[in-house]
């Protein structure tokens, strides 16, 4: 039976947490959090917390190879599999489109998955190439992205903040313009305002998957 939120109900009683010991001292995870015994070394504490981060780094790699494994073996019903499980759907596509831009063996050990997510949408040779050099100069991921933005606009000047600027001309099969009205009229929004809205809700989803929350605050307020 699942709950008002779509989750399968799960009992959180501790006497049924199932428990699983971290490879430091006796730290115990369970599904709702750690159980560190005290006091615990300052040392023991680091490593752990360094075991953490790198099961959590692998788990997106992980949720995206196994969304495109579901979806290419069983197209029909892996949408119910990610349900059942209460996972969020644009999340696992967002990793998933990440995972499918790395085979395995070029995937960084020594970088985070956030780091592979900022240079995803570059030609291979290019992933490669900043790859490389984040991580033989130990950038950080918002290291990396201003590099990225460093190299885009060399040169280019850029309007400041609240300066309307037009849009490049896109061509567009008339069903989704209407479609589009439609949507607007229901909204009760103009059509342009509804467009823009529709596209600044959009970007605000794949910044806030990449960890940029102060690009959205400032493109929206």
């Amino acid at each position: 039976m699942s709950n008002p939120q779509g989750r399968s109900a799960i009992s959180t009683r501790p006497s049924q947490l199932r428990q699983k010991a971290l490879p430091t001292g006796n730290i115990m995870a369970t599904r709702v959090g750690l159980k560190i015994p005290g006091p615990l070394p300052f040392d023991e504490w680091e490593q752990a917390g360094l075991k953490i981060f790198r099961i959590a780094e692998s788990s997106c790699w992980c949720l995206g190879d196994w969304l495109l494994y579901g979806k290419s073996r069983y197209s029909d019903r892996y949408r119910k599999a990610i349900e059942a499980a209460g996972l969020d759907y644009q999340t696992l596509r967002n990793y998933a489109w990440v995972a499918r831009q790395f085979e395995l063996w070029r995937r960084r050990e020594n970088l985070s998955f956030q780091h592979h997510a900022e240079v995803a949408g570059l030609p291979s040779e290019e992933q490669d190439q900043w790859l490389d050099r984040a991580e033989r100069e130990g950038w950080s991921r918002n290291k990396l992205r201003d590099q990225l933005r460093a190299s885009r606009g060399d040169g280019v000047e850029r309007p400041g903040p609240g300066t309307a600027v037009a849009l490049p001309k896109v061509s567009v099969p008339h069903e989704h313009i209407a479609l589009w009205r439609d949507a607007a009229l229901r909204s009760g929004i103009d059509f342009k305002l509804w467009l823009i809205k529709a596209l600044d809700e959009a970007a605000a989803s794949e910044l806030e998957f990449s960890g940029d929350q102060e690009q959205v605050k400032s493109a929206v307020t």
